[in-house]
């Protein structure tokens, strides 16, 4: 079955019950099915071919899941443009995806040399709810590209992680085999994250069981408790930032949660203090999903019973095997700390035009996380740290070297390291640390960085060096400047 299928299928089943709600909008399973069907079919009107990509940058809402599973029906690839970085990073993924057009929100990114159709969400509304309403079916071979989802990477540019139709499958059995496997007609699952990111992932295994789906454009700690309480929602997706920002909400004891069934989180880890204050608040509903782009949210899955185990990311979803491997690609055994590896169908085609890279990351059908960690006797993952040194802020992927390169570009800065903090909000904040060729002060380098990254990345604070630790080959130690600063600031 294929993704247009499935949509088609939960239609004939669930008809005029509510799919989507968002700002009093309410959308039916039959609606939504004509809707992505109207699209799809105007998208192929519009000369694109089986294969192309479209890059897609929308806000929160309707009109961007519209989308989405238009291009699953018409045979396309969803390229995701995210609102939130910069002209130049979107411009970039529709130059390297080579993509064939885009539907934006008003604000498109320059570039894209090979798009022949360009519309905004307004020729979406127009286009999706009204008109003739013909099946719109292309097929697609499961390993085909279904869409591309760009990871950062430790030397600059991003790369595009190639996800195909089996793997989306994969990820939708091992929810409902193993995250949620009791959501049903009557439940709503709360969307407060962006569905650009991990919370859309919710979407497809919430509609093919007949649950609501309601979206928040933006979140707001004491509006989803208060979405939460109106509405009786028993499913929602928050990031530990987000979590943390909920549970000291003043009053936060005063509303009622007791619909909520399940409270899924991931993208980074969670404080034990955060954990234990929200279970006391919403009881044992914490379940965490650990994955990465690499293999989309599904590796491993701690179950809220589970909880009582600080520190662990879980078991192997049922479809998922996992393990810890020396530099030598040899299995360890429990408690011993190597890579994180894993095997599934969930697992990407590879990078997009990168073969190279590919075949280090995947080695004899083995995806390597990039995490270090170590499994215990009875199958529990801990990641301990991670190979990279990726900084994971309120659940965004934050990667050194472009911070470091937006610190490097201002004529004081001699060398530049970008490093995490724990942090008990935030997970992680960024921080930098420099060496400088002439007196500089911290104020004026926090706003020249501001002025070159997303907000997202932007370092909260900076410390001047005299000089930074560096390798036998004057590569600088990042992890050295990260122990010491984290041992000064008592982090």
């Amino acid at each position: 079955m294929d993704i247009g299928a499935l949509i088609r299928q939960s239609a004939r089943r669930f008809g005029d019950k509510p799919a989507l709600e968002c700002e009093g909008r309410v959308v039916s399973f039959n609606e939504f099915d004509a809707a992505t069907d109207r699209i799809g079919n105007q998208l192929i009107a519009q000369g694109l071919l089986p294969g192309d990509r479209v890059g897609v940058m929308l806000p929160n809402g309707i009109e961007c899941l519209v989308m989405y599973y238009s291009l699953a029906k018409s045979g396309l690839v969803r390229v995701p443009l995210n609102e939130n970085d910069t002209q130049a990073q979107n411009s970039y993924k529709l130059e390297d995806a080579g993509c064939r057009a885009i539907v934006h929100n008003g604000n498109r990114p320059p570039g894209g040399a090979d798009i022949i159709f360009e519309a905004d969400v307004s020729w979406l509304r127009d286009n999706a709810w009204n008109g003739p309403h013909e099946q719109c079916y292309v097929p697609r071979d499961p390993e085909a590209p279904y869409r591309l989802g760009y990871t950062g990477g430790t030397t600059g540019m991003p790369k595009a992680v190639t996800l195909t139709m089996r793997g989306e499958h994969a990820e939708v059995a091992n929810f409902l085999i193993d995250l949620m496997p009791d959501i049903g007609q009557d439940d709503t699952f709360l969307h407060a994250a962006p569905i650009i990111h991990a919370s859309g992932a919710y979407f497809l295994p919430s509609f093919a069981r007949g649950a609501r789906s309601l979206i928040m454009t933006k979140f707001d700690a004491k509006t989803w408790l208060e979405e939460l309480q109106s509405t009786k929602a028993s499913y929602s997706f928050l990031v530990p930032t987000m979590i943390a920002l909920v549970i000291d909400v003043p009053g936060v004891d005063d509303f009622d949660t007791s619909s909520l069934r399940r409270l899924c989180w991931g993208a980074s880890p969670i404080p034990p203090s955060v954990s234990e204050k929200a279970q006391r608040i919403f009881g044992k509903v914490l379940a965490q999903s650990y994955g990465q782009s690499e293999a989309p949210m599904a590796i491993t899955v701690l179950q809220p019973e589970e909880h009582d185990r600080i520190g662990s990311a879980g078991r192997a979803y049922t479809l998922m095997e996992v393990a810890a491997m020396d530099e030598d690609d040899n299995f360890l055994p429990p408690g011993e700390i190597g890579e994180v590896v894993a095997r599934g169908p969930l697992l990407m085609k590879g990078y997009w035009n990168k073969p190279e890279l590919t075949e280090q990351t995947i080695r004899n059908g083995w995806l390597h996380t990039g995490d270090l960690g170590y499994l215990d006797e009875e199958g529990y993952v801990f990641l301990v740290d991670r190979k990279n040194d990726m900084i994971i802020s309120g659940g965004s992927n934050v990667y050194p070297r472009e911070v470091e390169d937006a610190l490097n570009d201002h004529p004081a800065v001699k060398e530049a390291a970008v490093v995490g903090i724990p942090d008990d909000t935030w997970g992680e904040i960024v921080h930098g640390v420099v060496a400088v060729r002439f007196d500089v002060s911290e104020q004026e380098l926090l706003d020249f960085v501001a002025d070159r990254v997303p907000k997202y990345k932007r370092p909260r604070s900076i410390a001047i060096w005299p000089v930074l630790p560096k390798s036998p080959a004057a590569k600088i130690l990042r992890r050295e400047v990260r122990d010491k600063e984290r041992e000064r600031l008592g982090r």
